[in-house]
């Protein structure tokens, strides 16, 4: 059984509908089978890929964004943005992308953004008038963020895949996930004159109403600098930061009295489903990988793109697609999984960092949870703005150019995304 019929069996049995993680196992496991190779391998090799201390950060992001949103911290992170840019035309498409970016670091997640912050943006844009398809698609796109800017779920996987310092690749990501916010700003001031949005707050804050909602926010808003701070400072590893984050949250929720133990209870559920379902596909991509590496697939796609060229901007093109065409397709953390360790390494022959390659992978794939077919925030928003799935789609669309620029700028200057680690790091 070669390479290429276990990624043709893996593509077959992905478009019956088979959950991601079952379309991996499955090739895999009847590799094996026909290899004689003894079923122990499989389950040493899946069990193997989860022991690992960086990964052990997945579920702690996931439960920290989880209270957030049972102890009504969003809310107050909401009003914050709000208080930052709310008077400018367009006020809550603006607040609704500077919230994605304070909410990106705590959750690691653009599900988490969506679905921990969407409902609030959704609800006070629709007060205002917007057009539901407008609110919806600024929130999907606003959402790609969150797993660029620290902490991410999705760069400390690619740093397990790659095997590279998951500590380099989240502080990597500050510069290009404030490039992307500017791209979709810039974007939404431009949509704002062209559709007449109107200003988010009508009115000036007085003292005393600034006050309060500093005063309400403020604690929120320490968690992305303890974890920013812990981070660059070299005090605390991504997983250790996961941890404080999750302390913290239950600090705030004490003070602001607004979890209840139902509540609590219910995200802790939530966080081990989700966790679970991760996982799942980390360890069965993993044996896939192992399959495709022993048949040595990887070597041979690397011979092919170094034939086609070993010029980094030539590479670099063709990664993009292929990536593109994965997120379009492919759940994230399986498609980093996969494909790591098939486009890393005639990238790194040819001069491209992993470091940068990791963001570069990572917004690709992100892109992908905004297209058709398997947009999976637009999928999640569907039902909350009570819209045609199509509907949502053709909404996003536009706001796939600035993301497209600010994906050339980020494959295209990479000193965007090592600067920072190159500074602290050396």
């Amino acid at each position: 059984m070669s390479g290429s019929m276990v990624v043709l069996l893996f593509l077959v049995l992905l478009t019956t509908g088979l959950p991601i993680a079952v379309s991996m196992g499955i090739p895999s496991a009847l590799y094996l089978i026909v290899a004689n190779i003894p079923p122990s391998q499989l389950i040493q090799r899946m069990v193997t890929s989860l022991n690992s201390f960086p990964m052990l950060a997945v579920p702690l992001f996931i439960l920290a964004a989880g209270l957030m949103n049972s102890s009504g911290i969003t809310e107050r992170l909401f009003e914050f943005a709000k208080l930052l840019v709310g008077r400018l035309k367009g006020g809550l498409a603006q607040v609704n992308i500077v919230a994605s970016l304070i909410f990106s670091g705590i959750s690691g997640a653009a599900l988490a953004d969506v679905g921990g912050l969407g409902n609030i943006e959704l609800e006070a844009m629709e007060k205002q008038k917007y057009p539901k398809t407008h609110a919806a698609a600024i929130t999907a796109a606003s959402a790609v963020i969150g797993p660029i800017f620290p902490p991410s779920i999705p760069l400390i996987i690619y740093a397990a895949a790659a095997e590279t310092s998951s500590m380099q690749l989240l502080i990597a990501g500050i510069l290009p996930a404030l490039i992307i916010a500017i791209a979709l700003m810039v974007q939404v001031a431009f949509f704002a004159r062209r559709y007449n949005y109107p200003k988010g707050v009508e009115n000036k804050y007085s003292a005393r109403e600034v006050l309060t909602i500093v005063k309400r926010g403020l604690p929120s808003m320490f968690m992305p600098l303890i974890m920013m701070g812990g981070m660059l400072s070299g005090l605390f590893s991504p997983t250790e930061v996961a941890a404080i984050a999750v302390a913290y949250a239950l600090v705030l929720s004490a003070i602001y009295k607004e979890l209840s133990f139902a509540s609590f209870i219910k995200t802790c559920k939530e966080t081990l489903q989700s966790t679970a379902s991760v996982l799942f596909i980390v360890a069965s991509a993993a044996i896939f990988a192992w399959v495709l590496t022993v048949e040595q697939l990887p070597q041979q796609v690397s011979a092919l793109m170094l034939g086609i060229s070993d010029n980094p901007v030539v590479l670099l093109i063709l990664a993009n697609v292929i990536l593109l065409i994965a997120g379009m397709f492919l759940e994230s953390t399986a498609a980093i999984m996969i494909l790591t360790p098939i486009l890393l390494p005639p990238l790194m022959a040819s001069g491209v960092n992993p470091v940068h390659f990791g963001l570069v992978m990572v917004f690709n794939l992100m892109i992908g949870m905004i297209t058709p077919p398997v947009g999976m925030s637009v999928y999640m928003l569907s039902p909350i703005v009570k819209l045609p799935v199509g509907k949502v789609f053709k909404a996003v669309m536009p706001y796939l150019f600035s993301l497209l620029v600010a994906l050339v700028v980020l494959t295209y200057v990479p000193q965007i995304s090592l600067w920072l680690p190159s500074l602290l790091f050396n």
